[in-house]
């Protein structure tokens, strides 16, 4: 399957606030005939270890590269993206980071409806990020 958007969506923004964090307030697509979910997606290598502890936007762009491989072997990208959540451990760090998300958004035109959450902890100790995706086409 080519990793080309079959459908874009109808982007549904009433204002513009969210525009500098690259994502839509709502999106209407036709019903996919696939759909991909992607459990969160962290920092880690391989063997599952955690990569960049400290490093909260190398965290990110590794997070983000990880759920890009698998939408790419989903035979997707990230402009399929119908809802992107992006859990932090600290809120004022991850949004100085932000841009390792806004980049990988940017380089495909992708602005994904997405929630950024900040929670106590996560799986591992040192994790800082996790991002969880739902994707069609």
């Amino acid at each position: 399957m080519p990793a080309t958007q079959l459908h874009a969506p109808h982007r549904i923004n009433p204002t513009s606030w969210n525009t500098g964090f690259r994502y839509d307030q709502a999106q209407l697509r036709p019903a996919p005939t696939q759909l991909l979910t992607v459990a969160g997606q962290g920092s880690l290598d391989a063997d599952g270890a955690l990569l960049h502890e400290g490093d909260l936007t190398a965290q990110m762009a590794l997070a983000m590269a990880n759920l890009e491989d698998l939408l790419a072997r989903g035979g997707m990208d990230l402009r399929d993206v119908t809802r992107l959540v992006v859990y932090v451990t600290d809120m004022d760090a991850a949004l100085a980071a932000y841009g390792a998300i806004t980049e990988r958004l940017d380089a495909v035109g992708a602005t994904p409806p997405a929630t950024l959450l900040q929670v106590a902890r996560l799986a591992l100790p040192g994790m800082a990020v996790e991002i969880d995706a739902t994707a069609g086409r």
